[in-house]
């Protein structure tokens, strides 16, 4: 043995285990296989996922894609050690934003980072990933975990998950047509989602509470836990409420940016929206967050959804029909207001959120 072969240095000694990461595969493929739907057999370990259109029953598809992350939500989950539902924010955050477009979400894949795998973590990820897989019907078909010590302090990671849905052609949303008069409805949210945590963060540091205090907006809950409420997933109701009924003319996600950016987005030259505040019943998180932080009515309107995950147009003679297929589809929908013509902001409210 020469002096280089034994003071030679390994990856692993660099800080990064080939075996742990093998093993993590192996370990999530039920998971995985879990997730298999028409078009996918959703098995992992090949350098590439397939997805066959034509067994998903498309004839003329139009394919739509989207990616995004959980923000420092993950901070949460890190520090609580509760890793179980960040996978399904993970998907929603993707499929939610396939839906809107009148898309079906077809398949997903996750990009996993950390600065040491931890027996377990990866695990119970993708578990929750796996999980969100299948209240969207989509198929987790590949992904990728990364081991990079420097860069990603001890146990910490981060996420990335990307989807592709499709339609067929001339069926995508918003549709042409939307014009003063059409109704809007909304969709409850379970909670903050998965934006807006990092004026979270800095509102429980002020609070001065623990992740494993009683969250005061939640009895019987800890802190971290209730903040940890994964994102609602909107896909089989609203796939299954277009399908029953007509009308719907857009769809839109309330994210970042809340109604004040994500409303505009759907909405064509000419025509405004109105909300009516007083029509959300705001779940109890947002009234603790905004008297803890000393947050103003319209930055909670701008970061979090304020109780409204997901913003229905519908066209004025079929608001019953589309609420009924809604409501028969698992939803309960709330009339929010209505599409006005344009004035100097396209978002207009009325009332005021209760606290």
């Amino acid at each position: 043995m020469t002096a280089a072969d034994q003071d030679g240095l390994t990856y692993a000694q660099a800080g990064v285990d080939i075996d742990s990461g093998n093993a993590l595969v192996e370990s999530i493929k039920p998971l995985v296989r879990a997730t298999r739907r028409p078009g996918a057999d959703a098995e992992i370990g090949g350098f590439g996922g397939l997805f066959d259109l034509k067994a998903a029953g498309f004839k003329d598809p139009i394919l739509v894609a989207a990616n995004d992350g959980v923000g420092t939500k993950v901070k949460i989950a890190i520090e609580t050690g509760r890793h179980d539902t960040i996978g399904i924010d993970l998907v929603a955050m993707c499929v939610n934003d396939i839906v809107v477009q009148g898309a079906e979400p077809l398949f997903f894949l996750d990009y996993y980072a950390a600065g040491k795998l931890v027996p377990g973590v990866g695990a119970d990820i993708v578990r929750g990933i796996a999980e969100g897989c299948r209240q969207a019907g989509c198929a987790l078909i590949g992904g990728e975990t990364a081991e990079m010590p420097g860069l990603y302090a001890n146990e910490d990671y981060d996420l990335a998950g990307f989807a592709v849905g499709a339609a067929e052609r001339g069926t995508l949303l918003p549709r042409p047509g939307i014009e003063p008069g059409d109704a809007v409805l909304g969709l409850a949210s379970s909670g903050v989602h998965s934006n807006g945590f990092s004026l979270v963060r800095r509102i429980v540091e002020r609070s001065g509470l623990a992740w494993d205090a009683p969250a005061p907006f939640a009895p019987g809950r800890t802190l971290g836990e209730a903040l940890l409420e994964p994102t609602r997933i909107y896909v089989k109701a609203l796939l299954a409420a277009m399908k029953r009924a007509g009308g719907v003319r857009a769809l839109a996600h309330i994210t970042g940016g809340g109604f004040p950016d994500n409303l505009p987005r759907v909405l064509p030259d000419g025509v405004g929206i109105e909300i009516d505040l007083s029509a959300i019943a705001v779940p109890p998180v947002f009234g603790w967050l905004a008297r803890e932080g000393g947050v103003a009515e319209a930055e909670m309107l701008r970061t979090f959804n304020c109780g409204i995950g997901m913003v229905v147009v519908v066209a004025a003679d079929a608001v019953d029909a589309v609420a009924s297929a809604l409501t028969q589809a698992g939803e309960t929908p709330v009339r929010l207001g209505q599409i006005t013509e344009r004035g100097a902001e396209p978002v207009t409210f009325t009332g005021s959120l209760a606290s």
